[in-house]
């Protein structure tokens, strides 16, 4: 699990810096890769509340 939370760090660091130069700069790459790596964080999320579920039932 931990992780699984590493990497939603990880990836939430990625969406936060290109998103800010996207604000910031305009700068159109940067927002691409931005919605990228919040699709990407979806997945994480999803994949977290998978394994927190299964944590709760032990």
């Amino acid at each position: 699990m931990q992780e699984l939370l590493d990497k939603i760090a990880q990836e939430f660091e990625v969406f936060k810096t290109d998103s800010n130069l996207q604000l910031e700069k305009g700068n159109k790459a940067a927002g691409t890769r931005a919605r990228k790596a919040a699709l990407e964080l979806s997945k994480l999320l999803k994949d977290f509340r998978k394994v927190s579920v299964e944590e709760s039932k032990k």
